[in-house]
């Protein structure tokens, strides 16, 4: 077997580490205020684990060490004594001494096998250091037991006047106070976390509203918004306003421009009414006049698609009052019509032109159907709003089609009363100043659904 090309020999690696990041990367928090705290948090955990495995390791096993040591050395001395030809008429003198000067209770009793050894616990520095001790500054055989009383400590030496055996305070041997070590490190801690918490909500606070400001904008809604917060936070919020008055005046710039046009094309079409009013009546003055009308039709349609509704404010609105009443206009025209609203009926919306925009919808719906059914769901987040009817519907591939303005299918469903071939045009520019979206599917009356779908 011929072997793997040096590329496939890097890419294994390459694999392994994107995969590896990839998978990291999907279990990190989303949010800049939780990854703003890892990155606080993280590295405190970090340097306070370094910081206490090194004094675990070496500040407080060095100092169990040598107090252990001196305690094995005192014990070491008894043991000697012991062994002296005058140390067993004079252990009560010694036990007195030990007592006394050791802080040792002593019993000396006759010589027997010692007790079978005691299971080493996981993580006993003390026990390692006591063992190790008696081991090298005694060399008798011995049995200790560290874990019996929290509080002290027992060791047993063989010795040839009998079995010593010694009993002393745990915290001879053993450094006891590093726990206060290690609760001012969780004390300090804790507080550092939460002065960076409170540090980290206030840097937030300015891009979260930063993030309101510009949402409200998208959605046509006008919010009382100052920078404020850090230096790059306020360019950011500066930089917002001033696109904001950007568009604003271009949108104002635009507006009259065609209030000029309009004005314009209205008194030409005027001139055109004038004289036909003083032609004698006939086929060709008819057909003339209905020219006439239907441009002036075409002229108002394609103002109101341009101009859209950025001059109006939003506003709490009553859907489902709104809903009621393209039903009772509905019905005027002969359809049989059918609303259902479910949750809460206001939102906030730009009243004048999210009611063009769903009268849209119905004309559309009239026009092409019998039966008319609007469902309306209001959520916490949204609105969605659906127009069915039983009508011929659309083709899947020429839905996103009928949007485009003055577009005409052989159907002519994206036609407005007028004819303009701007209805669902307009329809979807409010949606999208709403900050949401129109879409056509297939209704479950046999003909088209179109929903209506904004944040609010």
């Amino acid at each position: 077997m011929s072997p793997l090309p040096l590329s496939d020999n890097l890419s294994r690696p390459q694999g392994l580490w994107l995969r590896s990041t990839s998978a990291i990367a999907a279990r990190m928090p989303k949010g800049l205020y939780a990854r703003s705290l890892l990155i606080v948090i993280l590295p405190m955990v970090l340097l306070q684990s370094v910081i206490a495995y090194f004094f675990m390791e070496r500040h407080w096993q060095t100092v169990t060490q040598r107090l252990s040591s001196a305690v094995v050395s005192d014990i070491a001395a008894l043991v000697d004594l012991v062994n002296t030809p005058e140390g067993v008429s004079s252990f009560q003198t010694l036990s007195q001494i030990a007592e006394k000067r050791f802080s040792f209770t002593v019993q000396l009793t006759p010589r027997e096998a010692l007790p079978p050894a005691l299971p080493k616990p996981f993580f006993s520095i003390l026990d390692n250091a006591i063992s190790r001790e008696v081991s090298q500054q005694i060399a008798r055989p011995y049995w200790i037991d560290t874990i019996g009383n929290s509080r002290f400590i027992e060791i047993r030496v063989l010795t040839d006047a009998g079995v010593l055996r010694v009993l002393t305070r745990r915290n001879n041997a053993y450094a006891s106070n590093s726990h206060i070590f290690l609760m001012w490190m969780l004390a300090t801690s804790l507080v550092l976390l939460a002065v960076a918490i409170a540090f980290l909500r206030n840097q937030i606070r300015p891009i979260l509203r930063l993030a309101e400001a510009a949402e409200d904008f998208g959605k046509g809604r006008d919010s009382d918004f100052r920078p404020h917060g850090a230096r790059e936070v306020r360019q950011a919020g500066y930089a917002f306003i001033e696109m904001k008055r950007r568009i604003e005046r271009s949108i104002d710039q635009r507006t009259a421009m065609l209030n000029g046009v309009s004005h314009d094309l209205r008194t030409i079409l005027t001139r055109f009414r004038l004289s036909l009013a003083v032609l004698p009546e006939g086929p060709d003055t008819e057909a003339l006049q209905k020219d006439v009308d239907e441009m002036n039709r075409m002229l108002e349609a394609y103002l109101a698609f341009a101009r859209g509704a950025g001059a109006e404010a939003a506003a709490p609105s009553d859907m489902h009052a709104l809903l009621l009443e393209l039903k009772a206009d509905a019905e005027r025209h002969g359809h049989t019509t059918r609303v259902s609203y479910t949750g809460e009926t206001t939102a906030t919306v730009r009243p004048d032109a999210f009611k063009r925009c769903l009268t849209n919808l119905v004309a559309n719906a009239q026009r092409f159907g019998k039966d008319i059914a609007i469902e309306a769901i209001r959520e916490q987040r949204f609105l969605t709003i659906h127009v069915d009817d039983d009508g011929p519907g659309i083709a899947p591939e020429k839905r996103e089609d009928v949007f485009r303005p003055f577009l005409r299918l052989d159907e002519a469903r994206n036609q407005d009363y007028g004819g303009s071939g701007l209805g669902l045009a307009i329809a979807r520019d409010i949606a999208r100043a709403h900050g949401g979206e129109i879409t056509l599917t297939n209704s479950p009356l046999g003909g088209l659904r179109a929903t209506v779908r904004v944040p609010l």
